[in-house]
């Protein structure tokens, strides 16, 4: 009894559903049905808006993350172009220095009366106790021991003191342990210059009378002593500018401080000068026994 209930219900329900699809489908174009799909639609329009907006959003924020990393790449690609031209720049501005400096060292080699042998510095040794380099040329160069060595410009910086094949030492004028004869150009006063460890020099033994100014130039005075002793040092190299006086205590002297024109701890290029006979002349020889006439 219960089951044929529940058959019956279930009969009446399909039916009831099937009549309103009837209707539906019947009056889908009569103008309630219309009007409530207007309403539908109406108030799902911001819903469907928002979503429509929510998907451009979207594709607008995976669009800027692509445009990003194709900026990051870019970014990436100027900055190493950015630091190779800075390279090249760098490698041409080094060049463009060492050709100045050879340039100058040309242009002192073509207006010298000695000759003279280019050298690059290979190694420095400026410590609290010396003020020394070496250079990559030799005695295979011409070059010897005492030969006068000059920087940019004509300047005077030292004295080869060790010269071997391939190589040679020099110890530069700011060296404690050298000493140069200079001449003030325009006072005509001469003084023992020895180095200072460091610049300035020093230059002392200058006469009391004689006026000395600050910014004059000094030269090797290139003396020579009794017995035909020649300075070590061509004359009139020029050695560097007056930067300082003071008076000895007994008024006697003046001691001058000198600032070198070379800048004696930053060379790269010198020239040797090879054919300078300085120093004690050389003696004849005497004549051999069988050269000697007979009586």
């Amino acid at each position: 009894m219960l089951n044929s209930r529940s058959v019956r219900r279930q009969i009446v329900v399909y039916v009831l559903l099937l009549a309103m699809s009837m209707l539906m489908l019947a009056f889908s174009h009569s103008a309630p049905v219309t009007e409530l799909r207007r309403g539908v639609g109406f108030a799902m329009a911001p819903i469907q808006e928002t979503l429509r907006g929510s998907a451009r959003t979207l594709g607008s924020v995976f669009s800027t993350i692509g445009d990003i990393e194709r900026l990051r790449q870019q970014n990436e690609e100027l900055a190493r172009r950015l630091n190779e031209v800075e390279a090249e720049n760098q490698g041409l501005e080094s060049l463009r220095a060492q050709n100045e400096l050879l340039t100058a060292l040309l242009n002192v080699h073509s207006s010298f009366d000695y000759e003279t042998v280019a050298a690059e510095v290979i190694s420095k040794r400026i410590t609290d106790q010396e003020r020394g380099i070496s250079l990559d040329r030799g005695s295979d160069a011409g070059i010897e021991v005492g030969d006068p060595v000059i920087g940019p410009g004509g300047a005077l910086i030292g004295q080869v003191v060790d010269a071997g094949r391939g190589f040679s030492r020099v110890l530069l004028i700011s060296d404690t342990r050298v000493n140069v004869a200079g001449l003030i150009e325009s006072s005509r006063a001469v003084g023992l210059i020895t180095g200072k460890l460091g610049q300035p020099l020093e230059m002392v033994d200058i006469p009391a009378e004689l006026t000395v100014n600050f910014g004059e130039s000094v030269v090797t005075a290139g003396l020579e002593l009794a017995g035909g002793i020649r300075s070590p040092y061509p004359k009139g190299l020029l050695i560097g500018t007056i930067a300082g006086v003071s008076r000895s205590p007994d008024q006697l002297f003046q001691t001058a401080l000198v600032t070198p024109v070379a800048d004696l701890d930053r060379l790269e290029y010198v020239l040797v000068i090879t054919n300078y006979e300085g120093g004690l002349p050389e003696s004849s020889p005497s004549p051999s026994p069988e050269a000697s006439p007979s009586p």
